[in-house]
């Protein structure tokens, strides 16, 4: 005989609020985010997304086996990608409700404070922003590095631009999904700071409120925060300051050729010094740069990509081979440039500029291909 056919009702599945969690490394906190957000949220229908970078540690194990008990818990496994902005990005994309969290894994922050956050957001806030530094906040937990780093970004943040919210550097917020779905094609899946990103990229017509939270201390795990992380704000300031027409990756490219061109320096006084011709000196110093410039894009500006083992090997052949096509362009058109205009500075400056271009596309396309 056949069973009558179910058919729910519009809303009666749909949730209210989805979060979603980014993770690495972050199995031992899984089970007990999800029974904090169970006894938060009693009352609110809600599904948390994990989004993990293909932890070694079962993470997504972790997640698929309580999801397969608790239809509200989901899983998303990205293979060949990282960061947490971009893992964030996308579990917000993949949500259900039309208004998305985002939390950390790690139980520092205060999940408790969820459903005043959602009721912000119907009172009519666009983005609300669980805060540590408005009254009745609190962030002793804090290291004092990483005090002093959060609130060094905070501050130079609201140097540059105009931040309406007593936290930009928060990682605990709440908006309006269709707010996301607008912002996301100008948004960098690059570095830490997702919210700074959002609050630029949105403007000002955007509906802010806080609500403060205290933050608490890791139970389990290590923090995944390092000097990196600064670098990573610097650089999404100086994009977000030329307007996105310069990506946060070519910002760290760029800065990391600067720390070459010293490095340059420094081997060829060096060779020099030791009574080294000055065409060896040269040659010794190019090497040298180029390494070091390999080397430090492979950890800070391609972090996601990074190359390891064996691979690193035609990747540095690679990289050299860019690097001396970048520098025959380079002197090409500073050539072309100092014949037209007589000026060595401006000619140096314009050979630079294109192979910096040059190198960045390159490398990109042949040394840190993307597995995405």
């Amino acid at each position: 005989m056949n069973q009558p056919l179910i058919v729910a009702r519009p809303g009666d599945l749909v949730p209210d609020l989805s979060i979603v969690v980014p993770t690495f490394r972050e199995r031992d906190n899984v089970a007990p985010l999800v029974a904090r957000l169970a006894a938060a949220l009693d009352g609110i229908r809600w599904e948390v997304i994990f989004v993990d970078d293909d932890s070694p540690d079962g993470t997504i194990d972790a997640v698929r086996q309580i999801g397969a008990r608790d239809g509200r818990v989901r899983a998303i496994r990205r293979v060949g990608r990282r960061g947490l902005a971009g893992a964030c990005i996308e579990g917000m994309l993949s949500a259900q409700a039309p208004v998305v969290a985002v939390i950390d894994a790690d139980l520092q922050h205060d999940e408790t404070v969820l459903p005043r956050m959602l009721a912000q957001i119907r009172a009519g806030a666009e983005l609300v922003v669980g805060t540590r530094y408005a009254a009745g906040g609190e962030a002793s937990a804090f290291s004092a590095r990483r005090s002093a780093m959060s609130r060094f970004a905070t501050d130079l943040s609201k140097k540059f631009f105009t931040i309406r919210t007593s936290d930009p550097m928060s990682g605990f917020f709440m908006l309006r999904r269709d707010v996301i779905e607008a912002a996301a094609p100008r948004l960098s899946n690059q570095g830490f700071k997702i919210l700074l990103d959002i609050l630029l990229t949105s403007g000002s017509d955007i509906r802010i409120a806080e609500v403060p939270y205290s933050f608490s201390a890791r139970q389990h795990g290590e923090s995944k925060l390092d000097n990196q992380v600064l670098v990573d704000f610097v650089g999404l300031l100086l994009s977000k300051a030329s307007g996105g027409l310069i990506s946060i990756r070519f910002v760290l490219f760029g800065l990391v050729g600067v720390l070459g061109l010293f490095v340059h320096l420094l081997t060829l006084r060096i060779v020099l010094g030791a009574g080294g011709s000055f065409v060896l000196g040269q040659t010794a110093a190019t090497i040298v740069a180029m390494t070091f410039n390999f080397v430090v894009n492979n950890f800070l500006t391609y972090r996601d990509q990074r190359l390891t083992g064996w691979a690193m090997v035609p990747g540095l052949l690679k990289f050299y081979a860019v690097c001396g096509l970048g520098a025959v362009g380079n002197v090409g058109v500073g050539s072309w440039v100092f014949h037209e205009t007589a000026r060595w500075w401006v000619a140096g400056v314009a050979g630079s500029v294109v192979g910096a271009i040059w190198n960045y596309l390159l490398s990109r396309s042949f040394v840190w291909k993307s597995k995405a």
